[in-house]
C-alpha cells in the first residue's frame, strides 16, 4: 500500500472497496495507537481483553510476516 494522507475520523468508513478499506484501517489503527487514547484505554481493559488483543495482533503478524519482516518491522532489529 502506498503512503497516503490519513482520513479524519468522520471519514473512516469500510465496505466500499479495497483501497478505501486499506486507507480506513490504516487511519483507524493510527488513531487507536495515539498515546493519550491508549493511556486512557489500557488501564480500563480487563485481563481477557488484553489477551484477546495480543492474540489477534500476534497471530495477524505471524500469518502475514516472514520472520525477517517481523524482526525488521515490529522489533526494529535493523
Amino acid at each position: 500500500m502506498k503512503e497516503k494522507t490519513l482520513l479524519p475520523a468522520h471519514k473512516i468508513v469500510f465496505g466500499m472497496d479495497r483501497e478505501t478499506d486499506e486507507l480506513a484501517i490504516t487511519s483507524f489503527i493510527k488513531r487507536f495507537s495515539d498515546d493519550t487514547l491508549l493511556n486512557t484505554l489500557v488501564p480500563r481493559l480487563q485481563d481477557q481483553e488484553i489477551e484477546k488483543l495480543l492474540d489477534l495482533l500476534s497471530s495477524t503478524m505471524g500469518k502475514h510476516f516472514s520472520e525477517k519482516e517481523y524482526h525488521n518491522l515490529f522489533l526494529s532489529d535493523r
